[in-house]
């Protein structure tokens, strides 16, 4: 008779364990540090989280020893472009970047942005589909990186900000697939079956400009482009897929429309008003309000060769922007962190705190906007918090960011899914 325990399968390896000494423990939510905490991690993901004195770690354990700093949540940009290049903002380069080119960008800029600190980010465009063949190379472990929550090309109306402004009538800008069927799109039964085609192209997220932009030749910011019958379709067309919807909108019409629709974020929010406040807060929409972006675009634009029509807008947006997000966050409105990286440097993403702070968020609310409350925006249980089934995604600084926020752009130790990636502490 042949013995069964031959079929048997093969049991399963034992858990890889870590252990990690926490000094001062932020989880993601509240305003105060936990001293001494130990983090118990197997596979990546925090199995434990106690007290030092109500968690002994085992004699001959590997143990991860950040008992003098201050340890935090692995950080969340809500709002990147990975794929994309701060020096070539300008329009022009629609015709000189390649697909493979903005790839290989994608992947330098996806290491700097992981040893920033920033663990996970939500990708809000790229030529198609290549944020989400970078995050699949991420996942994979082929490039590093940051988790990413991906999106395909932002959906433009014909002449809008993602469209093609300025040129001939016989200059013409291929995307494969068709821009005509994945992101420049008019009226509801376009904008539905563009949804779908991206969704089919496996993205996480989708994107569309609800309003005019900066970085764009021939439209204003503050005016509206999809109607809400658009965007309403747009948005129950997202959630019936199971994916939520970003909508970029500067504007402060388009901020209601965006919101009334059921968008589940606003992307800029610069000119928000009394009345999208009131919209916002309503549906419970988050809004990303990126600062620091636009203030270095304005002090950078020789640099970048930007046009004096995109200077122009610029310097309208950021003159006029503080006094509206401060007053958005002073009514208690949910806010997510996100920078639009790529409009800056790559790697620079923590310098939009010090901005969110002056704007009346205290440094702890800030934080919580790139940890716990990012992830609520992402729809992730994973990430954002340092609590039991989450991933090891942590990072690690010498001084106390909830006394000074800007600690925070300079950060030594990174570890994703329990593995270090960075450190170069000088106190270890």
């Amino acid at each position: 008779m042949i013995s069964l325990a031959f079929f048997a399968p093969p049991s399963a390896p034992p858990a890889h364990v870590v252990y990690v000494k926490a000094g001062h423990f932020f989880e993601g939510t509240g305003d105060v540090w936990k001293d001494n905490v130990v983090l118990r991690v197997e596979d990546g993901k925090i199995a434990q989280a106690a007290r030092a004195a109500e968690m002994p770690i085992p004699a001959g354990a590997e143990v991860v020893d950040l008992s003098k700093d201050y340890v935090l949540p692995g950080l969340i940009d809500a709002h990147v472009h990975l794929t994309f290049r701060h020096d070539h903002v300008a329009p022009i380069f629609q015709f000189k970047d390649s697909s493979a080119s903005t790839a290989i960008a994608g992947v330098a800029n996806a290491k700097t942005t992981l040893e920033a600190g920033f663990t996970t980010v939500r990708d809000l465009a790229s030529a198609p589909f290549v944020a989400v063949d970078l995050r699949d190379a991420i996942d994979e472990g082929l490039v590093p990186g940051p988790r990413i929550v991906a999106s395909g090309p932002p959906l433009s109306i014909t002449g809008g900000h993602g469209d093609l402004n300025g040129f001939a009538p016989e200059v013409s800008y291929r995307w494969i697939p068709d821009a005509s069927e994945v992101s420049v799109v008019d009226g509801p039964d376009a904008v539905r079956h563009a949804v779908r085609l991206q969704m089919r192209y496996r993205v996480d997220v989708i994107k569309i400009l609800a309003s005019g932009g900066v970085l764009s030749n021939g439209d204003q910011p503050g005016a509206p482009q999809f109607t809400p019958e658009e965007l309403r379709v747009a948005a129950e067309t997202a959630h019936m897929g199971g994916r939520k919807i970003a909508a970029h909108a500067h504007g402060a019409k388009s901020i209601v429309d965006a919101a009334e629709a059921g968008i589940d974020s606003i992307e800029h929010a610069s000119l928000i008003d009394d009345a999208g406040i009131r919209a916002v807060k309503a549906k419970g929409t988050f809004i990303v309000p990126d600062m620091y972006d636009g203030i270095w675009l304005v002090e950078h634009a020789a640099d970048v060769h930007l046009p004096l029509e995109l200077l122009t807008k610029a310097k309208d947006v950021v003159s006029k922007k503080e006094g509206n997000i401060r007053k958005a966050i002073a009514a208690g409105v949910k806010v997510a962190y996100g920078t639009d990286a790529a409009v800056y440097p790559h790697g620079e993403n923590a310098k939009n705190f010090r901005y969110l702070v002056l704007c009346g968020m205290t440094p702890a609310k800030a934080i919580q906007s790139a940890t716990s409350q990012a992830a609520e925006l992402l729809g992730r249980d994973d990430v954002g918090r340092l609590a039991p089934g989450r991933f090891a995604d942590l990072v690690a600084v010498e001084k106390d960011p909830l006394a000074d926020v800007t600690v925070l752009e300079k950060i030594p130790f990174v570890m994703k899914g329990g593995t270090v990636v960075k450190d170069t502490r000088t106190s270890h």
